[in-house]
């Protein structure tokens, strides 16, 4: 990873393995979308142990110059279905479960020390602004936050208003709903 958002140190950082062959579930053909090298070690990976980051780094990255954003989204729904869905469903019923559960969702799959994570800053009926200092691509993750929203039937749309991997702190999402009551707001008080 060349640039790091604020924060990130990154120090023996791993991610867990489904996360990791969420990369699998978008290509038709791995060899050629990730290389023989990348497509090989993915394929040995095991769902519920602990693997390096920079592989899935590495994936995101080809994943982005071969399917571009369409493909990137699709990686982070197929994350949080892998990798979240099932325990979310059990405790997650408003948009600000998701929100204000995201950092804590992201430490149950990412492991090791200053790795970055989720902030909620801005929070109202309907809409909400996030902060992101994880390294994982920007695109992926707004298609993790759809996903998780989709999980708890609060459609929203997702905006990146600033990004670390074009020259900012960290990354910013601005997200907004025409969903404005309890399903939104969860009993939180608007900040």
């Amino acid at each position: 990873m060349k640039r790091r958002p604020q924060g990130y140190v990154g120090e023996n950082h791993e991610t867990i393995g489904s996360d990791v062959l969420s990369v699998l579930k978008v290509v038709t053909f791995p060899d050629s979308a990730l290389g023989p090298k990348l497509a090989e070690e993915l394929s040995r990976v095991k769902p519920g142990a602990w693997y390096p980051i920079g592989p899935l780094l590495d994936a995101m990255e080809r994943l982005d110059q071969k399917l571009g954003r369409t493909g990137l989204i699709q990686m982070g729904r197929n994350i949080f279905r892998m990798s979240h869905q099932e325990r979310v469903k059990q405790t997650a019923k408003s948009a600000a479960d998701i929100l204000y559960g995201l950092d804590g969702m992201y430490h149950h799959a990412n492991r090791g020390r200053e790795i970055g994570g989720w902030k909620v800053t801005q929070w109202r009926p309907g809409y909400a602004r996030m902060e992101k200092t994880t390294p994982h691509h920007c695109v992926m993750e707004e298609g993790i936050l759809i996903e998780a929203l989709d999980c708890v039937g609060v459609p929203a749309i997702v905006t990146q208003l600033r990004c670390f991997r074009t020259g900012a702190p960290l990354c910013e999402y601005e997200l907004s709903s025409v969903i404005t009551d309890e399903k939104w707001m969860g009993g939180r008080p608007a900040t």
